[in-house]
């Protein structure tokens, strides 16, 4: 298995699992935030479906001076909508990552836009994986809160 077929793996992997929580919030819930400064149970969701878009161009090098993501202005509706509108920017993404080889992986830069610091490919794609890996934690915390019966993501 080569780097990327590894890195793939991984993001699917995760994914998968955000999934399996996400439908797991009953429609009452889409609102439900811990705090008045936290995101509501949809707007994580969205947050870690939309950043596929910006991370497609990072990883592409794109410039983000102007950065505008399609679900500007895009009210929010269900779960299952959310998943969809986002399936194509994932797709995209996805594709990205298969296109780098291995020497690509192991030696472009990508410096990340909102801090500045440095990494290389390989490395900050494993880390955008951990990026959702840390919300589906904070996801399993808001349906604990909530009361919400926890989907098992362990098999």
């Amino acid at each position: 298995m080569t780097h990327n077929e590894l890195i793939i793996n991984y993001l699917n992997e995760t994914r998968r699992r955000s999934v399996f929580l996400w439908k797991g919030l009953p429609e009452d819930l889409y609102g439900w935030k811990p705090d008045s400064e936290a995101m509501t149970a949809i707007q994580m969701i969205r947050h870690v479906l939309q950043a596929d878009y910006g991370w497609n161009m990072i990883i592409n090098k794109e410039d983000m001076s102007n950065y505008q993501t399609p679900w500007e202005d895009r009210s929010y509706s269900n779960v299952e909508d959310e998943i969809e509108f986002a399936e194509p920017y994932r797709q995209n993404f996805l594709q990205s990552v298969r296109k780098f080889s291995e020497k690509e992986l192991s030696n472009t830069i990508i410096i990340h836009p909102g801090n500045g610091a440095e990494k290389l490919l390989g490395n900050y794609l494993l880390r955008i994986a951990y990026h959702e890996s840390v919300h589906a934690g904070q996801f399993l915390s808001y349906l604990r809160t909530m009361g919400v019966e926890r989907p098992f993501i362990w098999d």
